[in-house]
C-alpha cells in the first residue's frame, strides 16, 4: 500500500468511503462488509470514511460496528457535519453527539464540515447557527482530531467558506477525476488549496463508476498504450497530483476491493505524455456548449440572467445524465434568473461571439430539468 504523510500520519492513499456498501434485503450486508473491512486492514488501509446520511443514516452505525473490533490505534475513522440538509442547521452538538454513540467512538480522527455548496453556503456562515464555533471547542477537547470540509460547490463558494473558516481547516474533500480536473475546475481548487497549505482528500475518483466502464470512449488510448486499463489509468491520474493525501474509493465488493489495494500498491504516476492524453479525451466528453463565459450576453439580457453560468450548469447536467449537482446549483438561484425565465428575446443570441442559440439552451434546459 501506498501512503502519504499528512502533519504526524501516514495515510493509505487508498481509503475506504462507505456510501456504496453492498446491501441485502434492502439493509447493508454486515457479514460482507465486514469481509471488505477485514480486507481493507490487511491490505494497509488505514482511512474510512463515513457520513451521517449515507444508507439512510446505516453507514455510520455498521462502520463503527466493525471497526470496533480492531486496535483503536489501527485505523482512522472520519465522519461528517450534514449541512446539505438545511434542515440540521442549528443542531451540530446534537448531531455530533448521536455520530458518536453511533459509531461507538470516543472521538472523530477526520470530521469534515459536508457538500459546502451554493444552496448552505449562506447558513455555514450564518454565526447563529455556531457550527464553526461548536467544531472548533470538540477540536480543542480532543473529540476531533482534526477538522476539514469537502465542497461540491464553486470555486468562489469554495473561497466564501475559507475566508471564515479557513485558519482552522486542516485539509479538504473535493470531487477530482480526469475529467472533473477541468470540467469542474478542480485544478483552481487545488491551487487555492496549495496556497492556504491545505491538502486534498480526493472523493467521486472514477465519477460514481462512470469511469471504470471500458467502453469505445478508449479506443484510442488502449490503440497506443495496450495495457491501458479506465480503472488503472484514473488511479495514476490521482497518484500524479502532489497534493493528494488520500483517494476515496466507495468500493461495493470484496473483488473490488482487492483491485483497489492491487492497484493502490504500485507506484505508477502517469507520465506528463499520459496526463495530457487523459486530460484531452476528458475535454472531448465533456465538450458541451462552447461558451467562452465572455459575458457579452450579459450586460443586455432583460431578465438578468447569468447565461455562462446557465450553460455551465446545462453541460454538467447534459454530460451527467441529471446527476445532483446542476440541478442543486440551479435551486440556489432565484426563479426569475434561471432558465425557465428567459423570454426568448434573442438579443443574447444576436451579442454572441460562438453563435450559440442561447434562448434554445435556455428553453431545453427547463425541460430537462423539468422532466
Amino acid at each position: 500500500m501506498l501512503y502519504r504523510n499528512f502533519k504526524d500520519k501516514k495515510i493509505s492513499l487508498l481509503s475506504m468511503g462507505t456510501m456504496r456498501l453492498p446491501t441485502k434485503d434492502g439493509k447493508i450486508n454486515e457479514e460482507e462488509t465486514a469481509l471488505m473491512i477485514d480486507e481493507a486492514l490487511s491490505g494497509g488501509v488505514n482511512y474510512f470514511d463515513t457520513a451521517w446520511g449515507y444508507h439512510g443514516g446505516e453507514s455510520e452505525t455498521v462502520t463503527g460496528k466493525i471497526l470496533n473490533r480492531y486496535p483503536r490505534d489501527s485505523f482512522y475513522i472520519a465522519t461528517k457535519f450534514p449541512g446539505y440538509d438545511l434542515n440540521n442547521m442549528g443542531k451540530v452538538e446534537e448531531i455530533f453527539e448521536k455520530q458518536l454513540e453511533k459509531t461507538g467512538m470516543e472521538y472523530f480522527d477526520f470530521y469534515l464540515v459536508h457538500n459546502v455548496c451554493e444552496l448552505n453556503i449562506d447558513e455555514y456562515l450564518n454565526p447563529a447557527h455556531k457550527t464553526k464555533e461548536y467544531l472548533i471547542k470538540q477540536k480543542e477537547n480532543g473529540r476531533i482530531k482534526h477538522l476539514g470540509f469537502s465542497v461540491h460547490g464553486t470555486t468562489e463558494t469554495m473561497l466564501r467558506f475559507l475566508e471564515e473558516y479557513g485558519e482552522y481547516m486542516e485539509f479538504c474533500q473535493i470531487q477530482l477525476n480526469w475529467v472533473d480536473y477541468e470540467f469542474q475546475k478542480a485544478y483552481e481548487k487545488i491551487e487555492i488549496l496549495r496556497e492556504r497549505g491545505i491538502p486534498v482528500w480526493v472523493m467521486e475518483p472514477l465519477r460514481g463508476g462512470k469511469l471504470s466502464k471500458d467502453n469505445a470512449v478508449f479506443d484510442g488510448l488502449k490503440g497506443k498504450y495496450p495495457d491501458f486499463s479506465p480503472v488503472k489509468w484514473s488511479y495514476r491520474f490521482l497518484k500524479s497530483i502532489d497534493e493528494v493525501v488520500t483517494v476515496l474509493s466507495g468500493a461495493s465488493s470484496i473483488e473490488q476491493m482487492r483491485e483497489n489495494i492491487r492497484l493502490f500498491s504500485e507506484n505508477d504516476p502517469l507520465s506528463a505524455e499520459e496526463r495530457e492524453e487523459l486530460l484531452s479525451l476528458g475535454r472531448r466528453l465533456t465538450a458541451g456548449i462552447p461558451c467562452t463565459a465572455c459575458k457579452y450576453c450579459v450586460k443586455d439580457c432583460p431578465m438578468g440572467i447569468n447565461i455562462p453560468e446557465i450553460i455551465e450548469m446545462f453541460n454538467e447536467f447534459s454530460f451527467t445524465g441529471g446527476g445532483f449537482l446542476a440541478p442543486m446549483r440551479l435551486k440556489s438561484i432565484p426563479e426569475e434568473k434561471r432558465p425557465s425565465a428567459c423570454i426568448s428575446c434573442g438579443k443574447c443570441k444576436e451579442l454572441c461571439p460562438q453563435c450559440i442559440d442561447i434562448p434554445s439552451v435556455m428553453a431545453e434546459f427547463t425541460e430537462k430539468v423539468g422532466k
